[in-house]
């Protein structure tokens, strides 16, 4: 593989349907997190559960995908219901187990092998993006010099997700500067003294649940429709610590630092997976230290050991504020 592939496989991960998913998985859970202060680990169960109201409704009861679109939405807000309602008067840690919890409980729910008539068990759902993709106004690929190129429903998809992602940003630009953004923002600083002035802490508590819940919901569309299937362990709860990651890696309470944190972690991810099994191939690296099956778990490794260094040297992410991160756990 030669640097020019390598660097073409890295730059398209700056802007495919995988890395728009993530960035809108991720500015949600910066509403909760960065903004809130709300340790939400279960950010996964939103976006599966839009996905599968998206995909059940079309593929196993045949109705529009409208609908199906709604189905999600509101599968997302009732799911922030019943995650907020018993435990958003409680401390943050108990949130924090809760959510954890609720997202294997989903990824369970949609892999029970009794429910596979209207989930597909493990196999998940297919034939739900037909009417997504006749919607389609390309007709043929886009190339961008010789090692980057995307077909028609790539585009389409990349499409799609970038204007969900300029339309989530402006929303928590919008509301951040607002009265409403100023009270979740003191919330996250000390809510006893937000309390004092008598403001309904839990009520706030649980709009911004809803609000960043429904904003990363969007992203289980997007890795739905661009994958036309959706699979339950997708959702997993690894997915949620990687949102974390790049919440953090772009700066906490940051608009545009999920969106950067993002394209960050998958150019870095991709740029190590494809340099080191080309480094084996060339003979740089020995096959007795490490083989092409291993050189994707070691670019984890790898990914890891940076973001680790930049928590101890710069825990406020890349654009973040130190105080951002600094919650006291209430």
């Amino acid at each position: 593989m030669g640097w020019d592939i390598i660097i073409g496989v890295s730059l398209e991960s700056l802007i495919n349907a995988t890395m728009i998913a993530y960035a809108l998985a991720a500015i949600g859970l910066n509403v909760h997190f960065g903004y809130t202060g709300l340790l939400n680990f279960g950010q996964s169960a939103f976006l599966g559960v839009a996905a599968y109201g998206l995909a059940m409704t079309v593929a196993t009861f045949g109705l529009p995908f409208w609908v199906g679109i709604g189905v999600g939405l509101l599968g997302a807000v009732i799911l922030a219901l019943l995650l907020g309602i018993p435990t958003l008067r409680l401390r943050a840690d108990y949130l924090a187990i809760v959510t954890i919890a609720a997202a294997e409980i989903v990824r369970l729910f949609f892999r029970s092998v009794s429910l596979s008539e209207w989930t597909g068990g493990s196999d998940g759902l297919q034939a739900f993006s037909d009417d997504f993709y006749a919607m389609n106004p390309y007709g043929s690929a886009l190339e961008i010099g010789t090692v980057i190129s995307f077909d028609a429903r790539e585009l389409w998809v990349m499409t799609v997700g970038w204007v969900l992602v300029a339309i989530s940003v402006l929303i928590v630009f919008l509301a951040m500067r607002s009265p409403w953004g100023r009270v979740i923002k003191a919330i996250r600083e000390d809510e006893d003294a937000v309390r004092s002035l008598g403001k309904n802490v839990v009520s706030y508590k649980m709009q911004s649940l809803i609000l960043g819940g429904v904003l990363g919901s969007l992203g289980g569309y997007i890795i739905a429709l661009s994958k036309a299937a959706v699979q339950p362990d997708t959702f997993g709860t690894e997915f949620t610590f990687y949102m974390y990651t790049i919440v953090i890696l772009g700066g906490a309470a940051r608009v545009f630092g999920p969106v950067v944190g993002s394209m960050i972690f998958w150019f870095l991810l991709a740029f190590i997976n494809a340099v080191l099994p080309a480094a084996i191939t060339a003979g740089y690296i020995p096959t007795w230290l490490m083989t092409t099956t291993q050189a994707g778990a070691v670019g984890y490794i790898f990914v890891g050991l940076g973001l680790v260094l930049l928590l101890i040297f710069r825990p406020q992410g890349i654009f973040g504020d130190k105080k951002e991160v600094m919650l006291d756990g209430r």
